[in-house]
């Protein structure tokens, strides 16, 4: 299991622990106060589902739009968010359109986009104990260049510091 996750994008998995995290802090308040749970349940997942395939469609359009000019990449990121939203806007319509699921909770659900977002820094902590890592120490401007050079002439870099 340990070796499928490492394979994952490092930030993708952390973000959607944090948006998996939260839903299901959403879902247990859901089974103590709901009435009718099946279908605020439904609603809550169905955001969050949303929420994860956003993260997907986000992280996958930067990535590409990265490899063209700015001017380029720029207007592959606007046609993104632009389908990315009218997706989500499409499907807002359509639970609010039928009445079958509650928007608001629906909402909740896709909102655990920015909630992961947020608590991503506390997921990177459980993830390097997870994998046994750790961040690697910021160095100085002075270092930096140094080690540049030391690898530009070709010696030690290790002994740099």
């Amino acid at each position: 299991m340990t070796t499928f996750l490492k394979k994952l994008n490092r930030t993708i998995l952390e973000l959607w622990t944090g948006m998996v995290v939260f839903s299901a802090i959403c879902e247990i308040v859901l089974c103590i106060f709901s009435k009718t749970l099946l279908i605020h349940s439904a609603s809550l997942w169905i955001g969050t589902v949303l929420a994860l395939a956003s993260s997907i469609h986000m992280y996958r359009s930067l990535d590409r739009a990265l490899d063209f000019p700015e001017a380029q990449a720029k207007k592959k990121i606007t046609i993104a968010y632009i389908l990315r939203y009218t997706v989500v806007v499409a499907v807002f319509a359509v639970i609010c359109i039928t009445k079958i699921f509650n928007p608001l909770l629906a909402f909740l659900g896709y909102m655990s986009l920015k909630v992961g977002a947020l608590i991503q820094p506390w997921t990177h902590k459980v993830y390097n104990k997870i994998f046994h890592e750790a961040d690697p120490e910021p160095i100085t401007e002075e270092e930096y260049n140094a080690l540049r050079e030391a690898e530009s002439e070709g010696g030690d870099v290790d002994n740099v510091h």
